[in-house]
């Protein structure tokens, strides 16, 4: 799915970004580009991120804004 349109930059990239050490939407976005358009996905970026961080029983919920 794809969360910055203005890039097209999936999530599965974001996730990578993240899994590579990005930890704020700025370092997504030094990282793929996502955010640095419009900003409109910055939420859900920002959900991703906190997913991706959370304990281990916070990570099974879906991570949508």
């Amino acid at each position: 799915m794809y969360v910055c349109i203005c890039h097209a930059v999936p999530d599965t990239e974001i996730r990578s970004c993240i899994a590579r050490g990005a930890r704020s939407v700025e370092e997504v976005g030094d990282a793929c580009g996502a955010g640095t358009g419009c900003g409109s996905c910055h939420d859900h970026i920002d959900v991703i991120l906190a997913t991706a961080n959370a304990p281990a029983d916070l990570a099974t919920l879906p991570a949508t804004a």
